[in-house]
């Protein structure tokens, strides 16, 4: 058995060879006790599938780590498509408040919050709309596998994977 020491040198070397992505927790100035160790992803999803053994497609459509495999797979697009001096997070109260991505982008006020779902219907539960009125963003969307965009309320908009790096993107100049 492996001690938390050992596990977290060896998440650290993942890290610094770029095979993994360590997400830290976003901390708002809010008086909550929040998540603070960091999301730990698998930053190439073929890599995180070969160790799995899903060998094809359909084998991910049936196998449970499919939620968890898609989120990575688009923060690690949304992070890549961000300007240059992005800072990225995950928000999570022990009340269970959570957003999966937070963007805090040079030249804007407040942050820009994504939530990843495998669904194409972008429904959100509590845990998100508190999580909103925690961190106040200036925008906020739903990354979904579908193909349209469409707002889900006055404050959040579901939006394709691509459309949701190239707005990103677009920062950038």
């Amino acid at each position: 058995m492996l001690s938390a020491k050992t596990v977290s040198s060896y998440v650290d070397l993942f890290s610094d060879l770029l095979l993994v992505r360590k997400i830290p927790p976003y901390f708002a100035n809010v008086r909550k006790r929040m998540v603070k160790s960091p999301k730990v992803y698998i930053r190439d999803s073929g890599l995180l599938h070969a160790l799995l053994g899903v060998r094809s497609f359909d084998n991910l459509l049936g196998h449970p780590i499919i939620g968890n495999s898609w989120e990575g797979f688009v923060l690690e697009n949304l992070i890549n498509s961000s300007p240059v001096g992005t800072k990225h997070s995950f928000y999570r109260t022990l009340a269970g408040a959570e957003i999966d991505l937070v963007l805090e982008i040079p030249g804007k006020k407040a942050p820009w919050v994504f939530e990843v779902k495998h669904g194409s219907s972008g429904k959100l539960g509590k845990g998100f709309h508190h999580a909103m009125e925690d961190i106040a963003p200036e925008k906020a969307f739903v990354v979904h596998k579908g193909t349209d965009a469409f707002p889900i309320d006055e404050r959040t908009e579901a939006i394709p994977l691509g459309d949701a790096c190239e707005l990103l993107e677009e920062l950038s100049g």
